[in-house]
């Protein structure tokens, strides 16, 4: 099953269906969290995106737009149209994964096993919210960095295949530096993902206006 295709041939035609029917449009989801400024993406446990993420394969190529919430207990990732409606959803925690897509629901244990069934892109879902926010892991081998020391090509080796990740340009948003496009590639497969909106969250508990505040005692 190649959904690469189909989802190429179905955006066009979900961003007609979407101006005609505005009461599809799906919005954010209703999160306890509440935005927070950080000096660095290392201190946003949890945090959502925006931006745009372009697929380009062998066989075809497409763009769309990208939503990503990242906690420290889940993922949830939305490619919609331009009005907001939803082409495909993949979300994820410690029980496993789920994609809806063409309104069926898949489910699988491993989020990136389960969107290669589906789409055939072999894409690392759980080390991308370190790339995204210009971090690398333990694992990664740094080939080059720009003026500023940050990474600018940096090599993956998780898998059989690595990846090459490309920071191509930075920004400052939430009060951190990120990148606000990279670019992904491995044999035949190549992703940018430009970060339009990136916001840092915090939990809402913790800057509850409702908890109590210690008494000045003498």
């Amino acid at each position: 099953m190649n959904n690469l295709n189909y989802l190429t041939k179905i955006i066009p035609c979900l961003l007609l269906l979407s101006s005609l029917l505005l009461s599809g449009c799906v919005s954010k989801p209703n999160i306890n969290l509440l935005p927070v400024n950080v000096t660095n993406p290392e201190q946003a446990k949890s945090w959502e995106m925006q931006g745009k993420l372009a697929v380009k394969t062998t066989e075809d190529k497409f763009s769309t737009n990208l939503y990503w919430l990242h906690t420290e207990y889940n993922n949830e990732l939305r490619l919609t149209t331009m009005l907001g409606t939803t082409v495909m959803s993949l979300t994820s925690d410690a029980n496993g994964a789920e994609l809806v897509l063409d309104g069926k629901t898949y489910r699988d244990e491993d989020p990136e096993l389960l969107l290669k069934r589906l789409t055939g892109w072999s894409i690392p879902i759980d080390i991308l919210p370190l790339w995204i926010t210009g971090q690398i892991s333990a694992t990664d081998q740094v080939l080059s960095r720009d003026q500023a020391n940050r990474p600018q090509t940096v090599q993956s080796h998780i898998g059989q295949t690595p990846w090459q990740v490309t920071f191509k340009s930075w920004q400052t948003q939430s009060g951190a530096q990120l990148p606000r496009l990279l670019e992904l590639t491995r044999e035949d497969i190549r992703l940018k993902i430009q970060i339009s909106q990136w916001q840092a969250l915090t939990d809402s508990v913790t800057l509850s206006p409702e908890t109590p505040e210690k008494s000045n005692e003498q």
